[in-house]
């Protein structure tokens, strides 16, 4: 992780982020936004298989803070991406030029040649309407169409003489298997800072992100996970501390069965989701 000054950022970073990241296609990135963007585990095997039948893989990211622990068995979803046919950042010129609308989607549909109705149409549908929605109490968030608004953003929330740090997750072996049983193998790292944003990838025809802050609580985690497989994954993880303003229908309350304010949630990151943290930055063993 690298300490990054505000004024190098776009030079440091876009190499940085570019390495970091692995963008989805528009075709197969919608499973996991969900798992995300509708806040956006022992104790799933612990509900009954048809309730795990029930459960879309894609939503099987969600755990508790306690389940932090050497030793612990989770069942976590992680998709896998092709780097080499999934979209980029358009330069900051570009994409301010082009609408970025639910009202425009027909005008958008034309220009990337998209018919309506077809999965690319229904993934720039939803994409919009996500980043449309209007905030929870607490909550600041946008939708960026390039790197430079996405770290005018980060800057924003995290303060405009800050410096932050910018972790993501780091798979160490290859495998097409997306869902399996990971154990923790390590003591979980909290990197503790004064503020955090989150940026998750979203479906579209070049890359955006839906970067959100908010001002309850969250933790940061770095967890090293071994699968069943042999997967060997570097996880991060945020707990959100405070869900008391999130929607009773939140997915994560599906998923861990329980009800907004009851308990923190938390959930593991995709390699292609980033969590900027604001200094003083701090690793510690849990």
């Amino acid at each position: 992780m690298k300490m990054i000054h505000k004024d190098d950022l776009v030079d440091d970073l876009h190499h940085n982020v570019m390495n970091a990241l692995k963008y989805p296609m528009i075709d197969n990135q919608d499973d996991h936004a969900h798992a995300h963007n509708e806040i956006h585990t022992d104790h799933i095997h612990d509900h009954s298989s048809s309730h795990m039948d029930h459960i879309d893989p894609s939503l099987i990211v969600f755990f508790f803070l306690e389940d932090l622990k050497v030793g612990k068995r989770i069942p976590i979803y992680f998709p896998k991406r092709d780097p080499s046919s999934s979209p980029h950042f358009l330069p900051k010129e570009e994409s301010d030029s082009i609408p970025f609308s639910l009202e425009q989607l027909p005008n958008l549909l034309r220009i990337f040649s998209f018919p309506q109705g077809s999965p690319q149409a229904q993934a720039m549908e939803s994409t919009l309407r996500r980043c449309e929605v209007k905030p929870i109490k607490g909550e600041s968030k946008t939708c960026a169409t390039s790197l430079e608004s996405m770290l005018d953003f980060v800057r924003v929330m995290l303060g405009l003489e800050s410096e932050f740090k910018v972790v993501s997750t780091i798979h160490f072996t290859e495998s097409t298997t997306m869902l399996q049983n990971y154990t923790i193998l390590e003591d979980p790292l909290e990197i503790s800072g004064p503020k955090m944003v989150a940026c998750h990838t979203m479906p579209y025809p070049y890359a955006i992100f839906y970067c959100h802050y908010q001002q309850s609580e969250s933790k940061v985690f770095k967890v090293f996970l071994g699968g069943e497989n042999g997967d060997r994954v570097e996880a991060v993880a945020v707990c959100h501390m405070d869900t008391s303003q999130w929607s009773p229908g939140h997915v994560s309350f599906q998923v861990l069965g329980i009800e907004p304010g009851s308990s923190p949630v938390c959930h593991f990151f995709p390699s292609d989701n980033l969590v900027w943290i604001a200094s003083s930055t701090l690793i510690s063993h849990m």
